[in-house]
This record gives structure tokens, sequence and C-alpha cells, in this order.
């Protein structure tokens, strides 16, 4: 796995570009904090601007008053290697004829290694699955030039051969596009500037806050197969795979915790889908207790949620700092072990003596759990069952998720009363895949791969790193078998 991070384009000339690109990508950070990039495209030319950090450490005032145009893309990362070069920013950019491209990439392709050899990598030379895809439609767009094409030809020729999930945002000298996989593994969608009969111009972003931030309104979902290009002439649209040949598979864990609560994807609120985990998780697994808390922020509603359905009063237990990241997308262990008490401080007045309910939104490797079970404990906490808004993490991901070896899940490898006693609570719980998929309003469209072991697509198992992790993570006991 390589990176999944928010991606962000938009086409308005005469606007404020940057600026307006630079709202949308901040709307954006908490799919990736490790850096952060923009490409502008002006006068045929395209000028790009990454470095590692957060946003607003990339970009001041000054900088993105120097990047004027009519069309930008932008990109925040997290990757699971923790890269500190800064050339593994994104957006990816390539010169070919005049000009080039550049490149913003949201997930993780599965037949990497294969592309590499088409390009005549040797083995091990360890580039990334952006990067090579960077490289493959470079090398089809110079062709395309030659007989007078660009880049829309090139895409419709290399995207085919692409395997895995990979959302994008591109830029050349005069247009954006956006493209989704054929199985739509991570979220995009088109927004429009302006109340006008004619729009003042286009957004592409991950997801709908960052239309909302800079005054788009939301179009629709871009859809799985499909390529979207954005310029002078206007919206296009095009399948380059035939829509019999997709099958939706969208990360069930947008819902559980990547998105923001106040995203919406496939037609629904993030925020209530989560309380509904929580309506559902409490008559599903009911305790006795005398306070419900969530573990901020994602399991936040669906505490919520478990409160109402329980009856049992909800309550803050924790405080976070505002200025801390997302522990699970940091990029080593290390590091999310010491985000923990950087994060979140107990309210040790308000749970000292109680019976606690804590409602999160998942357990990976458990240690960021059990630091927090003991750190409730000191407080005073009489008693702590946890209850999880989403079934056990077994399966490892392929298309994105930042997630260990299958040795390194906690689920995979220890029953249910083995986890109590490894965490030191006094009860936990899951939702049932069942209850989760109610919870959303939608029973199928989803990947779950990380949580049934159903692949929807082959997992690279062929190669020799990949034939090493498919040993590491057995697959060969998956149910599908791939």
């Amino acid at each position: 796995m390589k990176e999944a991070c928010g991606v962000f384009g938009i086409y308005a000339p005469g606007a404020d570009i940057a600026h307006l690109a630079f709202d949308g990508i901040f709307a954006l950070q908490h799919r990736g904090q490790e850096s952060a990039g923009m490409a502008v495209a002006e006068d045929g030319q395209i000028m790009v601007v990454k470095d590692n950090g957060l946003v607003a450490s990339v970009f001041d005032d000054r900088t993105l008053q120097s990047l004027t145009g009519d069309a930008a893309i932008a990109h925040s990362r997290y990757s699971t290697a923790g890269s500190g070069d800064w050339r593994s920013a994104q957006p990816v950019f390539r010169s070919v004829g005049d000009v080039g491209f550049a490149l913003a990439h949201n997930g993780n392709l599965t037949n990497t290694e294969d592309l590499a050899s088409q390009l005549g990598a040797l083995p091990g030379i360890g580039l990334t699955d952006s990067d090579t895809m960077a490289e493959l439609i470079a090398q089809s767009y110079a062709a395309h030039l030659a007989k007078g094409g660009g880049l829309r030809e090139a895409l419709l020729e290399t995207l085919p051969k692409i395997e895995g999930a990979f959302s994008l945002s591109l830029l050349d000298a005069t247009h954006i596009y956006g493209v989704r996989d054929p199985h739509g593994f991570r979220p995009l969608c088109l927004g429009r500037l302006g109340d006008g009969e004619e729009p003042d111009g286009w957004v592409l972003a991950s997801e709908t806050p960052a239309l909302d931030v800079i005054g788009a309104t939301f179009v629709r979902e871009i859809e799985p197969g499909e390529l979207i290009r954005i310029g002078p002439d206007g919206v296009s649209s095009e399948r380059y795979v035939p829509s019999g040949e997709t099958e939706p598979h969208l990360c069930i864990f947008e819902f559980v915790y990547f998105a923001r609560p106040d995203s919406r994807l496939m037609g629904r609120e993030v925020h209530g889908t989560r309380r509904r985990m929580g309506e559902l998780l409490a008559a599903q697994a009911p305790i006795e207790a005398d306070m419900i808390m969530g573990v901020p922020d994602s399991g936040v509603p669906a505490a919520e949620g478990f409160a109402l359905a329980s009856g049992i009063p909800y309550g803050q237990g924790l405080i976070k700092n505002r200025y801390i990241g997302r522990t699970f997308i940091s990029p080593d262990q290390k590091a999310r072990d010491k985000g923990v008490r950087r994060k979140l401080n107990p309210l040790k007045e308000n749970i000292a003596g109680k019976r606690l309910v804590v409602v999160d939104d998942s357990i990976v490797r458990g240690t960021t759990t059990r630091a927090l079970v003991r750190m409730l404990r000191d407080a005073g906490a009489a008693e702590v069952h946890l209850r999880i808004s989403s079934p056990p993490f077994m399966w490892p991901c392929f298309y994105g998720i930042d997630t260990p070896s299958r040795t390194e899940l906690l689920a995979a490898n220890h029953t249910i009363p083995e986890i109590v006693e490894y965490l030191n609570c006094d009860s936990l719980a899951y939702i049932s895949l069942e209850n989760l998929k109610s919870a959303i309003g939608v029973a199928e469209g989803f990947c779950d791969a990380c949580l049934s072991g159903n692949y929807p697509t082959a997992v690279p198992v062929e190669s020799p790193r990949a034939r090493a992790r498919a040993e590491e993570f057995d697959l060969a006991a998956s149910p599908t078998g791939v």
C-alpha cells in the first residue's frame, strides 16, 4: 500500500483559483496530514507547489497570491510507509511536449509491479503506484500528442490497464479531469460554482464539505469507471470501461471513519448513518451502565445513538486536543502511541466511579484502545465496556487503508474473551456487518473486504513481494480464497 488521500480540482476562469483550492483541500485534510500540494495552470504552463506538512504550513498567502490561473488541482496525503521525502508529496507532474500534466491520486493500485514492468522498471526500483500511473499516462500522452491527441486520449487508453483503487484529479494546460476506478473504491464528486444559468466554474472533490466551504453546489458523485473533462468547452463525461463492466464497491469505512460527518455519500449524510450505527449497536449488545461516552471524533455520533436507544445518559469523558491529527493515519506505530496521550485527556470528575460504555469506531492493532482503557481506569472509571461501531477488522486492505499485516490485526488472531483480557476492559461488542449496512441504509455497493475477507478484485499475489505478503496475511484462509 502506498497512500490514500484527499483530492480536489477546480476550473473557474477569473476566480482566485489558488485560494479556492487551498480552502478545498483544507476541508479534506482529515484524509491526510503528511504533505500537501497544488498545481495551477496559467497561459499554457503548469506550476506545482508541494511539501511535507499540513496544508496551512505548506501554503501561505504570499505563495497563494503567486499562483494564478483558470484551473488547479490539489492534494493532501498520508502514506503507510511514512516517507519523509517531500518528493513523495503530490500532485505528481510529468512533462510531455511543451506542457505536460499533473496528477493527484487517492487510493492504491493492486497491479503496480506489473505496470512498472511494462515501463521497463527493474525489480526493486520502488516506484509508487502514483508515479507508475503517471509514467504510463505520460508515455501514452506523448504518443497521442504526435497524432494530434492529448491527455484525454491518453487516459482512455491507459486507465483500463490500471487495477485497484484510484480516484484522480488531473490537470493539463487547459482542462481538469476527474476519474474513478471501475469499482469506485474511493469517493469523488462534482460541484458547480455560481447560481446563474451559466456556471462560474466546476469543482471536483473527494468529499462534499470541500464544495461547501468554497460555496459550490453539489451536482452528483462521479460514477465508477467514469472520466469527467472540464474546460473552456464545458463539462463532458465518458466511460473508459463499459457500464456493464463496473460494479460499485465504495469502501464501507468511509461511513465508519474516513469521511467527515458532514459529508454526503450515496445520498446520505455520514453523521446520521453513524448515529444509527450506535442505535443498532445498543439493541444488539445492551449493557447496564451509568454513562455513554464516545471517543472523539468519529465515535461520538455512534455514542449519541447508543445513548438515545439505550436510555443511558450521554456524557463527555474525553477532551480532544484540536491541534492534534488523527492517530490512525500517523505514519508509524510509535507516533500513534504518543499521539493518544497528546490527543485525548480524561474528564476525571465526570467518569470517576461510573460504569462507562465507551463507543469507538474501530479496533485495528488494539494498542491505541488498550492505552485508552488504561487512561480511563487511571481516572477512576468503575467499569469500562467497549462498543465498536464496525465489525472486527480481520483482513488487510489492498485498496488504500493504512492497515498492517494480518498478524498484527487484533481480531484476526484472538477471540473476544482474549481481546477483552488484552484490552483490560469489562466487556466488548462489535456491531454486526448486517447492522452496519442497515445503519447506512444500503445493502449493496460496498467493499467490506477488511471485515469479511471477500475481496471484490484479485489481489496481487503473483509477484515475489506480493507472495511474501500473501503468506504473511494468510490469504489462503480468506473466504474467497484469493
